[in-house]
């Protein structure tokens, strides 16, 4: 059956059908092959289950705060304030990419978000200033995937939701692996800069400057602040704190900078139905390919087959992050979350890894995938603004995946960078 199961799903993705179809027909089949009679009643019936739980609500407002967000001009106070901070640095813009990435990330959680919205203003303005055309575009792309680690990250409230683990210490546990991301994309731009001669800023910014730019991009600054201390003060849910990031943006949006109207919210609540109508038919077909695997057993299967092969927890956490790293390279995040996390989730917590260390690292592996080719939708994404081919880009982003990849193994092997925050506040032992 597992045969059957791997090349059903295998024949689906060549010939192009949409991940979410796919992983929906390969159920759909393997229920049949398994001569289930009650089999229009239970695709249904899981189809809804997958998409029922509360807590998965919090993912559209996410969104919506995100998009309203950038609607306001924020963007542009972010990069501002990133370039006020390290702009005198040699390959200052580039530096600038990366650090408005992280502040970004605190409004969007979202990768590709991040690479159009600070893309299409960077791209342009650094190969204005001398830099290469397919550079500006990877430092855009390998730095939006800080965008998911740290909170507000839409794939760990799935990750959370779907293994029970809380989404509040999964937001503080990817706060210091975000902020590792960007250190080392740095490291390496500054290491290319100096190596090709890049632009080196004028002069260092002086307090009033920087006080002045921060003072512009506050109220976006605040956003994560408000998010994570109102769930961890116990205001609210995650969900509920998503809602209250709405609240907040529309507030700025309209009260604040003005920059909104009321003409603005129609395509804004379009972009947000449409990316979340794309995710959700993700989540709820893979609920029905999952209940197939927990039904053949498969994660028991694959926990025996690795332990099989070595007991020590980190060769199989090794064994683990090869497959991650290799599924996501081919399949949409989010469902390779939801088919391999109720695989290896158990396998990991088994071996001795705490449910918040594993989120995190699962989490980042599958995030690389988004700047890695063939399917990364960074990539696609900066293309399209650059106008660079997917080869001309790949080539060039390739010394920053490197760099994300130690980080990831640093992640994995130093538990302490993602638990601290969360023993700090008591979230973790």
């Amino acid at each position: 059956m597992t045969a059957f199961i791997a090349l059903t799903f295998l024949v689906l993705v060549l010939i192009g059908m949409p991940v979410g179809f796919v992983l929906g027909v390969t159920g759909l089949f393997s229920m049949l092959k398994m001569g289930l009679g009650s089999v229009l009643q239970l695709v249904p019936q899981r189809y809804f289950a997958g998409v029922d739980m509360f807590t998965l609500m919090a993912m559209p407002f996410f969104i919506l705060a995100g998009e309203i967000m950038n609607k306001t001009g924020i963007t542009t106070r972010l990069v501002k304030f990133s370039n006020v901070l390290v702009g005198h640095l040699q390959g200052g813009l580039a530096h600038a990419n990366i650090l408005a990435s992280v502040f970004f990330a605190g409004i969007t959680g979202a990768a590709v978000s991040d690479t159009a919205a600070i893309g299409s203003m960077l791209i342009p303005a650094m190969v204005e200033e001398g830099y290469d055309k397919d550079f500006s575009a990877a430092v855009t792309a390998s730095s939006s995937i800080i965008g998911p680690t740290i909170p507000p990250s839409n794939i760990m409230v799935i990750y959370g939701a779907f293994m029970q683990v809380s989404i509040a210490g999964l937001f503080l546990a990817g706060v210091l692996p975000g902020l590792l991301i960007a250190a080392v994309l740095m490291v390496m731009t500054a290491r290319i800069s100096k190596k090709r001669g890049y632009p080196v800023g004028e002069r260092r910014a002086t307090l009033k400057e920087i006080l002045v730019a921060f003072k512009e991009s506050f109220v976006a600054l605040l956003m994560p602040v408000i998010i994570l201390g109102g769930i961890l003060s116990g205001v609210f849910t995650p969900t509920e704190a998503a809602a209250v990031a709405v609240a907040y943006s529309m507030f700025i949006g309209f009260f604040v900078f003005r920059s909104l109207s009321v003409k603005d919210l129609w395509p804004i609540f379009l972009k947000m139905a449409r990316t979340t109508g794309v995710v959700f038919l993700v989540i709820a077909a893979a609920s029905i390919l999952g209940w197939v695997l927990t039904m053949e057993q498969i994660p028991e299967k694959v926990a025996t087959l690795m332990l099989s092969i070595s007991t020590n927890k980190w060769i199989i956490m090794g064994m683990i992050l090869v497959l991650l790293l290799f599924v996501g390279m081919f399949m949409d995040i989010a469902a390779a979350l939801i088919i391999l996390g109720p695989i290896l989730h158990p396998l990991a917590v088994d071996i001795g890894f705490d449910p918040l260390h594993f989120g995190i690292i699962m989490v980042l592996a599958l995030n690389i995938a988004l700047m890695t080719p063939p399917v990364g939708a960074c990539l696609f994404v900066a293309c399209g603004i650059s106008r660079l081919t997917i080869e001309q880009l790949s080539r060039e982003i390739f010394p920053f995946i490197i760099m994300v990849v130690i980080a990831l193994l640093i992640v994995t092997f130093i538990p302490g960078i993602s638990l601290f925050l969360p023993r700090l506040m008591g979230m973790a032992p």
